[in-house]
Formats: structure tokens, C-alpha cells, sequence
């Protein structure tokens, strides 16, 4: 692997030596709820039940078997579980204090097949190692640190929690106590590239074979596709003229001769073909036309069966309203007791509600009816001759229905006037309520508005005490300035007499080598600087110190300034050949006693 551990199979070690204390390691995977395993890592009971706690499938087991224990029962999940010491061949585990808290482990991550082993003895070898873990199952491979620890990685992820058993188990080589002998195993869960590509892998594949199964459910389900359209032939055609002549298969054979037409099969050799298989297609017209008839003559008849129904229905109607009305009479209505009387009035309403509804139905079926006749008598004006007595029969009757109408309607009209008083004073009670809230909404905003007026007089306070400051500095500075300026005339007044005064002087100053303050001050830097470096300095070194302090200091003007200063600096060569350098030194001390 990359980290440089050697893969080791179960066939680089002889494994075929029996274990010194098979019981133990029988017992303690029954408590653990796994199969014992062998030293060859492969299960002692092939039909072990971890969730019955019990072998099932095989004969009762002699205790005395090799490599065997008597299996106990289940233990309960509340009670845990009791550690035995395990004897291998190269070493002995012992079970930690059973009243200690179990050891902590980190979170597993996905697909893990690899754990971690601490505390392992100095002299511990892969093969002691090795020997310990293939108990839990196979192992892959293993890769030990110098450190005490090493890493062990499984075929299964089951064989993980079997290696985590082991935890807090202290292990001792041979029958040794020596310190380097000994150690406290500490089994977790590690992390490794190789675990989680082979799970990522795995998912991979759940997922591939479930977007399979959703497509053959999917495609189970979806509806069959339309049978495909023959390709036109002489047998063909043959075939489809005689379905188009039976009604029963009528349909199918008119989409086959479509699809042929668009599909652009009519040629002058089929043309006479087609134009039977037409002629045939236009023969069901009439068919169709009287089956459209029947089926209208129908619909008319269950129309008027349907009308005859629900004017007995209103009839019916009629009565239970009249009979509401003639319990809410005085006479009656005094001998109910409030309850009574409230359920009535409730039956009433609804009743008449129902009435209303079906008088509105029957009376639209009747326009209908009447508008269906006024076209008939619009397209045939031949139909519009009667009789006189049958013209009076139907002024009769229309008279009664618009008379029974409009004693429905005024029903109608009381009902919607008293719903609308009740809906009024509901209304008047929820507009009281609203109002009320309205009322508290805009005091609220109120205090509110006058919170923030107050907040702002508070500012704009303290705003004019800071502007009235503001003016007194003003007045201060302004005064201060014409101080100022008054002092600067009188000094301007007394620096002309002075220099009145000092003219000689400046004259004589006009003949010394230096001939400004600048060039006092450089002489008295560049004498400080030549002074701190006795052995002298480049005119480079010194002008560089002096840009330092000035930017605008130039080399030509510093050198032309120690020239004229013979007795305060002087030049000197120094080296020998290319390593020739000019050297300015200090020379104010001599210079003075020359002068």
C-alpha cells in the first residue's frame, strides 16, 4: 500500500496449529452474539444464528468436542456481557474490569473495514498479531508501526465489530512480565482510502441496479404502444374493404386506410382500390346519422322523464314548505318548546333553499325547451301555423307556470331578505369589533409619533448648543488671528531695523566660503558624520546619510561645498590599483590651529 505496509495472506503463515483454549474464544463470541470463528478463519458452526443465540441445523454438541463450548442462552440486552480470558498460542488476553465504562470509539465511517491497534507489546510481531485478529476473520492485510500500533484491514465489515470485542483486553506474551511483553490493547475504527472507494463503488452499484428496476417497473406499467400500421399490398387492401364493410370493425380499418393515404400510397394503379375502400366509408354516414337519431330520441325521453321527476320532486317540496309555514303560526307555534321552535325555523330554511335550487333547474330546463322551440319555429316557419285552441292552451299554461314561478320567486326573495338582515347584523357586530381594533392601532401609531417627535426636539437641541459652540471657537480664532497678525507686523517692523543694523556683518559674511544657513547645517552634519567615521567616507556614503534626512540633497553640492572648506575637510586617496577610492576626513581640529 502507499504507506509502505506489506499485504500478508492466510497462506504466508502456518495457521494449522490448534488453539491452546478453544473455549474461550467459543464463549466469548456467543456473548458478542457472532460465530466462533477458527484459527483458520473460517466460522466452527456453519449454521450459527446470531439473532437466536443458538445453533440450529445440527445435532446436539458434547462440550468436550475440541475447538467447541456449550453455548449459552441469549442474554438479555440490559445485562452486559462477561469477558473471559483467551489463551492463543503465542500469548494470553485478559478481559478488562467488567464495571468500567466501555472503551470510546470514533464514528464509523462508511464501508469500514479497517480498524486501528493500540497499546500492542514492544516485542510484539505481525505473526502474534496476526494469530489474535484472524479469530474475527480473514484478514487482508496488516501494517504495524514501530510505535506499538499498527493498522489491520478485513475482508467484511461484519469482521470489524468481531476486532472491537477486543478492546481494553490486556495481552501478555507467553508467561513473561516483562514491561515490553505486555500492553493494553485499544481496537478502533480507522479510516482508509480503500474502504470508502470500495463502498462508494458499492453504492454505485445499488444505485445503477435500482434506476434498473425503476425502469422495468416503468416500462411494466406504461401503456401499450398502438399496433403498427400494415404496409399497403393487394391482400392488404382486400382485407381492409372488408372490415370497412362490417361495422363492428369499422374503426380500425378507417385508420389503416389514413395512414395509407398519408403515407402516399394512392398511384394510378390503386387508385380505383381506394376509391371502393372511400366509397365504403361513405356508406356509414347514414349508419351514423340514425345512430345519432336514437341516441337523441333518448336523451329527449330521459329528459322529459327527467322533468316529469323533478316537478313531482318540487310538489313534494311545496308541502313540507307549507307545512313549516303552517307550524310557525301562532297557533301552533306557542305550544313548542324554544328548541323545538329553533330546529323547525333551521328545517324551514334549508328546506326552502332546496326548493329554490330545484325551481331554478326546472325552470331552466323550460327556457332551454323554449329557446330549442323558438329556433324550430325560426328555421321552419311552416310549423308556426296551430290552432287557436291549442294557442290558448299553451296561454294557459304558460300563465300558471310563470304564475307558480312567481310565487316561488317572492318565497325566494323573503328568504334572501332575512338571510340579509342576519348577514347585516353580523356584520354591524363585526364592523363594532374591527372599528374597536382600528381605534387601539391608530393610538398606538400615536404614542408612537409622539416618542419620535420628542426623540427629535431632543436633537435638534442639542444640534444648536453644538452650532452656538461652534460660533464662540469661531469668534476665538478669528480673534487669535488678528493677534497674530497684528504680532507678525511688529516683528516684520523690528527685523527691518536689525537688518539695517547687520548689514556689515552680512558683508563680511558675503566673503566666508559658506554662504547660507543650508550650508552651515550641512557643514555641521557632514562634520558630526566625518567625525563618528575617523578613517574618512566616499562622497556616495556621506550624500546617501544626508538624503536620508533630505531628499533634495545633491552630490554635486556637497562636494563642491567640502572643497571650499580646505581647513575643515580634506581629500585623501586610498587602496591601490582598481581598488582606488577618494576618502573626505575631518580635519577641523588642525585647521583651526592653522588659522
Amino acid at each position: 500500500s502507499a504507506d509502505g505496509g506489506r499485504s500478508l495472506s492466510l497462506d504466508s503463515i502456518p495457521m494449522g496449529l490448534p488453539m491452546s483454549d478453544p473455549t474461550a474464544w467459543t464463549t466469548a463470541m456467543n456473548n458478542l452474539g457472532m460465530a466462533p470463528m477458527g484459527m483458520t478463519g473460517q466460522p466452527l458452526l456453519p449454521d450459527f444464528d446470531p439473532a437466536l443465540g443458538m445453533m440450529t441445523g445440527i445435532p446436539p454438541i458434547n462440550p468436550m468436542m475440541p475447538g467447541l463450548g456449550i453455548v449459552p442462552p441469549p442474554i438479555p440486552p440490559d445485562m452486559p456481557a462477561v469477558k473471559e480470558i483467551i489463551h492463543c498460542k503465542s500469548c494470553t488476553l485478559f478481559p478488562p474490569n467488567p464495571h468500567l465504562p466501555p472503551p470510546a470509539t470514533r464514528e464509523r465511517p462508511p464501508g469500514c473495514k479497517t480498524v486501528f491497534v493500540g497499546g500492542l507489546p514492544e516485542n510484539g510481531t505481525e505473526q502474534i498479531i496476526m494469530e489474535v485478529f484472524e479469530q474475527c476473520g480473514e484478514v487482508i492485510a496488516i501494517r504495524k508501526s514501530k510505535k506499538n500500533f499498527c493498522h489491520i484491514r478485513f475482508a467484511e465489515e461484519f469482521m470489524v465489530d468481531k476486532a472491537l470485542y477486543l478492546s481494553g483486553y490486556r495481552i501478555r506474551l507467553g508467561s513473561s512480565t516483562d514491561k515490553k511483553d505486555t500492553g493494553r490493547l485499544h481496537v478502533d475504527f480507522a479510516q482508509a482510502r480503500d474502504d470508502l472507494y470500495e463502498w462508494e463503488c458499492k453504492q454505485r452499484m445499488l444505485a445503477r441496479e435500482e434506476r434498473h428496476r425503476r425502469r422495468l417497473e416503468e416500462e411494466r406499467f406504461r401503456p401499450p404502444s398502438p399496433p403498427p400500421v400494415v404496409h399497403y399490398s393487394d391482400h392488404e387492401c382486400s382485407v381492409v374493404a372488408e372490415k370497412l364493410k362490417d361495422d363492428t370493425k369499422f374503426l380500425e380499418a378507417i385508420q389503416t386506410l389514413l395512414t395509407w393515404i398519408e403515407r402516399g400510397e394512392v398511384n394510378r394503379r390503386t387508385a380505383n382500390n381506394f376509391y371502393s375502400m372511400i366509397q365504403s366509408a361513405n356508406s356509414h354516414i347514414r349508419r351514423l346519422v340514425n345512430e345519432k337519431a336514437a341516441h337523441e330520441k333518448e336523451m329527449e325521453e330521459a329528459k322529459e322523464k327527467f322533468k316529469l321527476a323533478l316537478s313531482g320532486i318540487l310538489v313534494q317540496f311545496e308541502q313540507i314548505v307549507a307545512v313549516y309555514h303552517s307550524a310557525s303560526k301562532q297557533k301552533a307555534w306557542d305550544h313548542f318548546t324554544k328548541a323545538q321552535r329553533k330546529n323547525i325555523s333551521v328545517w324551514c330554511k334549508q328546506a326552502e333553499e332546496i326548493r329554490n335550487i330545484h325551481n331554478d333547474e326546472l325552470m331552466g330546463i323550460r327556457r332551454e325547451e323554449e329557446m330549442e322551440m323558438s329556433d324550430e319555429e325560426i328555421e321552419d316557419p311552416s310549423e308556426m301555423k296551430e290552432t287557436e285552441e291549442s294557442a290558448l292552451v299553451s296561454q294557459v299554461e304558460a300563465l300558471k307556470e310563470e304564475n307558480d314561478s312567481l310565487r316561488w320567486q317572492l318565497d325566494a326573495y323573503r328568504n334572501e331578505v332575512e338571510l340579509l338582515k342576519q348577514e347585516q347584523g353580523k356584520a354591524s357586530r363585526d364592523e363594532d369589533t374591527t372599528k374597536e381594533q382600528q381605534m387601539k392601532l391608530l393610538q398606538q401609531a400615536l404614542q408612537g409619533m409622539q416618542k419620535h417627535l420628542l426623540k427629535v426636539q431632543d436633537e435638534y437641541k442639542k444640534r444648536e448648543a453644538e452650532l452656538e459652540k461652534v460660533r464662540e471657537d469661531k469668534l476665538k480664532i478669528e480673534t487669535l488671528l488678528e493677534n497674530l497678525k497684528e504680532q507678525e507686523s511688529s516683528t516684520s517692523r523690528v527685523c527691518a531695523c536689525s537688518q539695517e543694523k547687520e548689514c556689515p556683518v552680512d558683508k563680511t559674511l558675503s566673503n566666508s566660503p559658506v554662504k547660507s544657513e543650508r550650508e552651515v547645517l550641512l557643514v555641521g552634519i557632514i562634520s558630526t558624520f566625518l567625525h563618528v567615521h575617523p578613517f574618512g567616507a566616499s562622497i556616495e556614503y556621506i550624500c546617501s546619510y544626508l538624503q536620508r534626512l533630505d531628499s533634495k540633497i545633491c552630490t554635486a553640492e556637497v562636494e563642491v561645498l567640502m572643497t571650499r572648506l580646505q581647513n575643515t575637510f580634506r581629500q585623501e586617496l586610498s587602496g591601490v590599483g582598481a581598488s582606488l577610492e577618494k576618502r573626505w576626513k575631518f580635519c577641523g581640529f588642525d585647521g583651526l590651529k592653522m588659522t
